[in-house]
């Protein structure tokens, strides 16, 4: 591959020895180049103006320019996709620099064994590549929430699926639900397993809905939103005239836990063309099975549209399935349900 083609990226972080370990990971692979690295944000804002790469990789903490105001100067000037790199010590802080305009995250793992490092490189060049891809400007950038009480029966099930780009545009549909907060929404989002509580309690503390990180044996109420835990499954299942969670560990053969699809058959098997499913932003196919379940029981598969889309992955093979009835904007995805809600009630 030339340089030409070659994805370019740019590495910002204050250690020299992850500055080396991210360069040597990323040429491992053909089609990428480390273009240049920077120590601290003010030095790669400079570099990011004069060398204008298709993808940065962003530590957080870092001195002179911390990795937040690089992130808020950077979008207002050239918006360039950034991918974070986090310790899991630091949780919360992934999902602001998603709300300012990151493009995901990725967790260091806390131990650099060979298997580890495999792991880090895998998923690094998956999002890099994905990266290179996404518009200027095609980031989810979260509202202010509104307070909202939640009364009366369950009304509407929602089950969300989504990957890469999904924090924030998971978000942005609960604020354009406030209107209508007494659905249940049921989310598989990819991520890794330390990240998904404090996914929950972010979003817990924004808006009108209670959120929580589903357990095994919770009973699925209205006004509340259950985040599938990461590393397992998140299934619907009867129990008399209620419905329970189930959080099962996943299969050799599973290639996401949590998978969409899982949480998409589960909700067709029990509801019926009750069932309803929601396609957002992601990298590869995860869903696009489910969403055939779901048409095939007489359920509505909904899906965002590539106007949006971070990532139009995930959406765009759920589309092609033929089995999406309503392809939306992200900002008219929560007034839609909402408006569905009170059709419902």
């Amino acid at each position: 591959m030339s340089a030409q083609d070659a994805i370019n990226v740019l590495v910002i972080d204050d250690s020299a020895h992850n500055r080396h370990t991210l360069t040597t990971l990323l040429e491992s692979a053909p089609d990428v180049r480390v273009m240049d690295r920077a120590a601290d944000g003010e030095e790669g804002l400079k570099k990011v103006l004069e060398l204008k790469p298709d993808v940065v990789t962003l530590d957080l903490e870092m001195p002179k320019l911390g990795g937040y105001t690089f992130l808020r100067l950077l979008m207002r000037t050239v918006p360039t996709p950034v991918i974070v790199i986090s310790s899991y010590s630091h949780k919360s802080d992934v999902f602001k620099a998603l709300e300012l305009g990151a493009f995901d995250f990725i967790a260091k793992p806390p131990r650099g064994t060979r298997e580890a490092l495999e792991g880090l490189r895998n998923e690094l060049l998956e999002k890099v590549r994905a990266a290179r891809h996404v518009r200027p400007g095609q980031r989810h950038a979260a509202p202010g929430a509104r307070a909202m009480a939640v009364a009366g029966e369950l009304p509407l099930v929602v089950a969300v699926g989504a990957s890469t780009g999904g924090p924030p545009a998971v978000q942005r549909i609960l604020e354009g639900l406030a209107a209508e907060p007494t659905p249940c929404v049921l989310v598989s989002q990819h991520m890794p397993s330390q990240f998904t509580r404090a996914f929950a309690e972010r979003l817990d503390r924004i808006g009108p809905f209670t959120v929580t990180e589903a357990c095994d044996g919770d009973v699925v109420q209205p006004g509340h939103v259950y985040i599938a835990p990461g590393g397992r499954h998140m299934v619907v299942a009867e129990r008399g005239t209620k419905l329970e969670l189930h959080t099962p560990p996943p299969t050799p053969l599973d290639k996401y836990a949590p998978s969409v699809d899982r949480l998409f058959c589960s909700v067709a098997q029990v509801l019926g063309p009750r069932a309803l499913a929601v396609v957002l932003t992601g990298m590869g196919a995860d869903g696009a099975e489910g969403a055939r379940e779901v048409a095939r029981v007489g359920g509505e598969v909904w899906a965002e549209s590539e106007e949006t889309a971070v990532v139009f992955g995930m959406p765009g093979e759920a589309i092609a399935t033929g089995a999406v009835k309503r392809v939306l904007r992200l900002g008219e995805m929560g007034p839609a349900l909402a408006a569905l809600a009170r059709r419902k009630r």
